[in-house]
């Protein structure tokens, strides 16, 4: 479904990328794993078009993506729930649900949202989306993409700074997001929540693939996974 081949990505003077190779299969859950400044983000970005100069190859379903602006790079079926979740402070749960734009057939409907977040259904139309909890934005934001009828979903650290309990519901709801037919590339410092959910986990340094560790044998490469994320 997704296929990246020499990836290369600057900001700026600062080259981030260096040759990043990864493919990602229809219905899969995917993760990358590694220290902070490894380049995960930046991978993500560029899979959307946010960073300005890239080159290599990023293909998805077959097309070349690499050269689109973010704006086509999303009507591909492609989106993005950022690690700054983006929630629109003067807008209700509801209202910020309704805001994205459909971009294909096929997205999940507000009344099944709030059967996978029935914290979200709680407060549809009394809270403002900052004055909600951690938790909750991070919901918001995840269901908000789930709206749009994109198949292919990049979240970027959707379990930082979340309360235990409100960490393993969105460990069922991406789960359940795979059940429908979804495809997840998660960048994740949890490896333990990420051993709950991810399929194969690819470990990033220093800008570069370094290593790739399918989930049934993640117990038998602790001691590898440790020294790669200096845990």
């Amino acid at each position: 479904m997704l296929e990246i081949t020499g990836l290369n990505a600057w900001y700026g003077e600062s080259h981030i990328l260096h040759g990043v190779d990864f493919q990602v299969q229809e219905g899969e859950i995917v993760t990358l794993l590694g220290r902070n400044g490894a380049g995960k983000t930046t991978t993500m970005k560029s899979i959307m078009g946010l960073v300005p100069r890239r080159e290599g190859s990023i293909r998805y379903r077959g097309q070349e993506t690499i050269r689109m602006p973010p704006n086509a790079v999303a009507k591909t079926g492609i989106a993005i729930c950022p690690e700054e979740r983006g929630i629109f402070a003067s807008l209700s749960v509801h209202e910020n649900l309704m805001l994205p734009p459909v971009i294909a057939p096929g997205g999940i409907d507000i009344d099944e949202i709030y059967t996978l977040f029935p914290n979200l259904k709680e407060r549809a139309g009394t809270a403002q989306g900052t004055k909600l909890s951690g938790g909750e934005q991070q919901m918001l934001a995840i269901a908000r993409i789930m709206r749009t009828g994109a198949k292919f979903l990049l979240l970027d650290e959707p379990t930082e700074g979340i309360a235990p309990v409100i960490v393993q519901q969105i460990g069922r709801t991406i789960r359940e997001i795979k059940n429908r037919g979804f495809t997840v590339l998660l960048v994740e410092q949890n490896f333990r929540f990420a051993s709950t959910v991810a399929d194969r986990h690819y470990v990033m340094e220093h800008g570069r693939i370094i290593d790739m560790i399918p989930n049934a044998q993640l117990a038998s490469s602790m001691d590898k996974l440790h020294e790669y994320l200096g845990v």
